[in-house]
């Protein structure tokens, strides 16, 4: 299921970057990240996992075809033979989100039974950069440790955790935010989006007097 649009050597001046879409909830994640990479003009390859693609379904408006459509070029879960499988092909590096829990046990113990997996791996194996949106509470033990055994690989393990210093409105402002954030860690800034310039509101906040014992 390779998607190849007419401009198929677009944006190989910034790079490619892999998105890979696991079953976890928060498919808009990967719609979001989608869109801004094609407003950078940087070539995204696309592999959503089975349970992926049924998330995207129940979570948002947009249809599988919509979101292959938006991406550079996409590629069927199982096909081991796809380019990002191997590591002569090079990218960026890997951005997964959602990412679940399974998919991060199975690219810690490098499981590679799924093109979405390889491609992790060969991330890895390539000393590239792996960011990880792992969607998951409460986290236990199996989970922390598979985090920390993918961090000292040299893995980003970056949960959507939303930001509410930058006031924002509306769900498209929590998802704008981390896609931005992401989007820094291969320094791809996205210029569109709404940046915190470092200041705080002080208005109404309490004076050190008052904060004494």
């Amino acid at each position: 299921m390779k998607n190849h649009r007419g401009n198929s050597t677009r944006g190989t001046d910034r790079g490619r970057l892999i998105v890979g879409v696991t079953g976890a909830t928060g498919t808009i994640y990967a719609v979001r990240l989608l869109q801004a990479l094609q407003e950078l003009d940087v070539e995204s390859h696309l592999v959503l996992s089975k349970w992926g693609a049924r998330t995207l379904l129940h979570e948002t408006p947009y249809s599988l075809e919509q979101v292959q459509r938006i991406a550079s070029h996409s590629y069927a879960p199982k096909d081991q033979g796809a380019a990002i499988a191997s590591g002569s092909f090079v990218t960026r590096g890997m951005v997964i989100c959602p990412c679940s829990v399974r998919s991060l046990a199975e690219i810690a113990h490098g499981s590679g039974s799924t093109l979405l997996h390889r491609a992790a791996d060969v991330v890895l194996k390539e000393r590239r950069k792996l960011v990880l949106l792992v969607r998951e509470a409460p986290l236990s033990d199996i989970h922390l440790e598979n985090m920390l055994k993918l961090s000292r690989m040299g893995a980003v393990i970056f949960p959507p955790v939303p930001a509410f210093y930058t006031h924002p409105q509306t769900i498209d402002d929590i998802v704008g935010q981390t896609v931005m954030r992401v989007l820094d860690q291969f320094d791809l800034p996205l210029e569109s989006a709404s940046r915190w310039n470092g200041e705080m509101s002080i208005t109404g906040a309490p004076s050190d007097e008052s904060m004494q014992d």
